[in-house]
């Protein structure tokens, strides 16, 4: 039993003396401190969320983007005024056409002078109508009132013909009851032949003249209605020729506005063909000249040049994911990065960044480009330092932007780029319109960065 024992202590011994080198002992001293530190960074240092994108500076008006200067005619390019690179002013000359029929403004001139000559005798047509009309509706009333007055004697001549029958019918009553006496005397001797016999002429010659009146008022009542319906006819004629005549007006008023239609056409026409010099439409510069002077026919808005027009108010375009899009809204802060311009960039510490500039969201397109991805204008921030001058900001120039949205631990941001989350606002925002001017208390305004100087 001792001799084991001793073994035993022996074993333990040699174990004791058995120890770890310096090194790994330090070294590992190290990685727990490392580690300690690691999740101390993690858990402690501050990161600002942010959404990249990238696009280019662009003018905000769409009228101070580049566009192109077109021949308004067909023709040849005759002279050129300008060259890639000129500076031009609003309504400076930048080429001369000409057109390829060298006598058309004497044919337009001509073709002018017909319309011209057709409208006065359209005019003059239009005039005598007017006459026409007024001296038919002139000759209707006095027509009218002839008849009326015609159709007026007419129904007197039938009363005089109704009292004339009465009174011949009155005549006849007293001529036959004279001839009844008579009759009854000569019968009784009292008186004579004679007598009687007058009594017959008078009774007959009564008879006549009742059969006579009576003629005379048929024939004054069929005058009447004659008349009455003469008096109508008249009416009808002349409303269809006054009628007739309007009609023609209206005819020869269509001609004359036809033809002021042309004249104004030909007008345009010869306008163009007599400005065959083309001038800028805004300020700007030239930046491409694309038709060639030579005897190559152009045809009416075939592009002459290139001009990028002097911009007022330049904005940053750039292009997000969809996945991003919901995030941003119209204020949101935006750290910029120009293409040609020295910058160092830090996204998630936008403080120490150099070379960067400061912007603002001001819109976010409702659809996208068809790619899925939306576009974002961002314009300077007044209240941080200005962006470089057009010399180096001009159209087209690449640039780089983040948008800053919260302050959040490095280690959720780590977390969240693992597990490819988009980053998260505060619990109202989904309620809030997507087009808000105003930007979310949540949102962290950094400090400004220092630019590299213009």
């Amino acid at each position: 039993m001792s001799g084991r024992s001793a073994w035993h202590m022996d074993q333990r011994l040699a174990l004791h003396n058995v120890q770890a080198p310096r090194v790994v002992r330090v070294l590992a001293r190290l990685l727990v401190i490392l580690l300690v530190v690691t999740v101390a960074a993690l858990t402690l240092t501050p990161w600002q969320q942010n959404i990249a994108g990238s696009g280019r500076v662009v003018a905000f008006s769409p009228g101070e983007r580049l566009q192109h200067v077109e021949a308004p005619v067909d023709g040849r390019i005759a002279r050129w005024h300008v060259v890639e690179g000129s500076q031009v002013r609003r309504g400076d000359p930048i080429v001369d056409l000409s057109d390829i029929d060298a006598s058309i403004m004497e044919r337009l001139r001509q073709e002018r002078d017909a319309v011209t000559r057709t409208i006065h005798e359209s005019e003059t047509r239009t005039r005598a109508l007017d006459d026409r009309i007024i001296g038919l509706v002139e000759t209707l009333e006095s027509s009218v009132t002839a008849a009326g007055l015609r159709e007026e004697m007419a129904r007197d001549r039938v009363v005089a013909a109704e009292q004339g029958l009465t009174a011949a019918r009155a005549a006849k009553v007293t001529a036959d009851l004279n001839l009844q006496r008579q009759r009854a005397l000569m019968a009784k001797g009292l008186t004579s032949t004679r007598n009687v016999e007058l009594a017959e002429l008078e009774s007959a010659t009564r008879h006549a003249e009742v059969d006579r009146a009576t003629a005379t008022l048929n024939a004054s009542r069929a005058e009447a209605a004659s008349l009455a319906a003469e008096l109508v006819r008249t009416r009808a004629d002349a409303k269809a020729r006054i009628d007739e005549a309007r009609a023609s007006l209206a005819s020869a008023n269509s001609d004359v506005a036809k033809a002021r239609a042309e004249l104004a056409k030909l007008d345009v026409r010869i306008a163009r063909q007599e400005t065959q010099r083309v001038l800028a439409p805004v300020d700007g510069t030239v930046q491409r000249v694309l038709a060639r002077q030579s005897g190559e026919l152009l045809k009416a808005g075939a592009p002459l040049a290139q001009l990028v027009p002097a911009s007022s108010r330049d904005v940053v375009e750039l292009w997000v994911d969809g996945n991003d899009m919901p995030m941003v809204l119209p204020g949101h802060p935006v750290r910029l990065q120009f293409e040609g311009w020295p910058a160092l960039q830090f996204s998630g510490w936008p403080s120490i960044a150099v070379g960067t500039f400061g912007g603002r969201v001001i819109l976010v397109d409702p659809a996208d480009n068809g790619l899925g991805t939306f576009r974002v204008l961002v314009e300077p921030d007044p209240e941080d330092e200005p962006w470089p001058s057009q010399r180096f900001l001009r159209q087209g120039v690449q640039a780089n932007g983040w948008v800053l949205l919260n302050i959040v631990p490095l280690g959720y941001e780590l977390w969240r780029q693992f597990n490819g989350f988009p980053p998260v606002l505060s619990p109202s925002e989904p309620g809030e319109s997507v087009y808000a001017p105003a930007v979310t208390s949540s949102v962290a305004s950094p400090a400004p960065a220092k630019g590299g100087g213009k």
